[in-house]
């Protein structure tokens, strides 16, 4: 039970604290649940945030159930959402019964403008983070610049890159595999 109370605890502490969604949550992540808890690794951290941002619905609650079922199997991922989505929930209550009253207020306008600058430099640390785990070796190389390539220039949905780059990623393997035979 204590397990649960602490999947919960720990999840609603990143979920109150991440402004900018998932990327911006992604140093938090890493700094609680591999550096402080050890809970899981920097690897599977990234798998967990790969297959988040590939299934449906928000990263920040499919990374949370990854983690909570690795832990304590289904009743460990229910804990692990509840605890990310609460503090969201509550804050969406209390900023939507208030903020149509201050809005245009200046102070509030800088504030958002602060906030938004943070959630910049937390996406790119995310990046850099994600570029140190994710591209390695040619093959690394030659993914990312095919990837951002379909991305900017073809316009190519996000979904279809991803499910593009797992088929090359399993038929490389497969690949090295047979060539060491």
């Amino acid at each position: 039970m204590k397990m649960l109370w602490d999947l919960f605890f720990s999840f609603f502490k990143v979920g109150l604290f991440t402004f900018g969604g998932g990327a911006a949550m992604l140093p938090l992540l890493q700094a609680e649940f591999v550096e402080r808890r050890k809970w899981v690794t920097d690897s599977e951290l990234m798998d967990f945030y790969s297959i988040g941002q590939c299934t449906p619905g928000i990263i920040a609650i499919n990374t949370a159930t990854f983690v909570g079922y690795k832990k304590q199997g289904k009743i460990g991922a229910i804990a692990a959402t509840l605890g990310i989505v609460t503090p969201s929930i509550i804050i969406i209550l209390l900023v939507a019964s208030i903020l149509s009253k201050y809005m245009h207020n200046p102070y509030v306008i800088h504030a958002f403008a602060g906030i938004r600058i943070v959630v910049v430099a937390l996406i790119l640390d995310a990046v850099v983070r994600l570029w140190k785990q994710g591209v390695k070796g040619r093959f690394g190389w030659g993914m990312f610049a095919l990837s951002l390539l379909l991305l900017v220039a073809a316009g190519l949905s996000p979904v279809m890159i991803v499910i593009v780059a797992g088929v090359a990623g399993y038929a490389f393997q497969l690949y090295l595999r047979r060539k060491r035979s």
